[in-house]
């Protein structure tokens, strides 16, 4: 079995537990968007913190944000372009109220400049901001896609239960 075979498998594994979860919908939808929204966030190793606190205060299924932002993690191979859209738009946002930072081109990129690099008022917060505008929109239209698709699971697990019942 190949190393991409088990990756799917990985994912498909991920997706079977996140339909197996007994919630009501709309939690389960929440926190599917919560870990969408997480997802698109550039908070590396923060992301299953902050998932987990979103569920808990927002009331909605942590299990199925945790997953989500797993899920979430098949957009690896894109995302140099992700992070790339998320601060080029943090930046056009941050010039729009005269905050924006010194514009740090990637390809000009060395080494010794690795510390002004890494701030964060430099890359960091545009970075942030940007990806709210990913994120947001993201996280909606997965609520909206995959409520239907929740209801009608517990719909289907209702039907069963009544017709098990003498």
């Amino acid at each position: 079995m190949s190393v991409f075979q088990k990756l799917i498998n990985y994912f498909k594994s991920l997706v079977v537990k996140l339909l197996g979860l007994h919630d009501s919908p709309t939690s389960l939808a929440g926190g599917v968007a919560i870990g969408i929204f997480v997802g698109f966030t550039p908070l590396f190793g923060l992301k299953t913190l902050i998932c987990l606190g979103l569920a808990y205060v927002l009331r909605c299924n942590p299990i199925a944000a945790v997953i989500a932002v797993t899920l979430h993690d098949v957009c690896a191979p894109i995302w140099p372009v992700i992070l790339e859209m998320e601060y080029a738009i943090g930046i056009w946002i941050l010039k729009m109220f005269h905050m924006a930072p010194e514009v740090t081109e990637m390809r000009e990129f060395h080494i010794r400049d690795f510390m002004k690099w890494t701030t964060f008022l430099g890359i960091g917060l545009p970075l942030l901001i940007g990806s709210l505008f990913l994120s947001a929109p993201s996280a909606a239209i997965t609520y909206l896609l995959v409520y239907p698709v929740f209801k009608k699971r517990l719909e289907r697990r209702a039907a069963m239960v009544e017709a098990d019942s003498p």
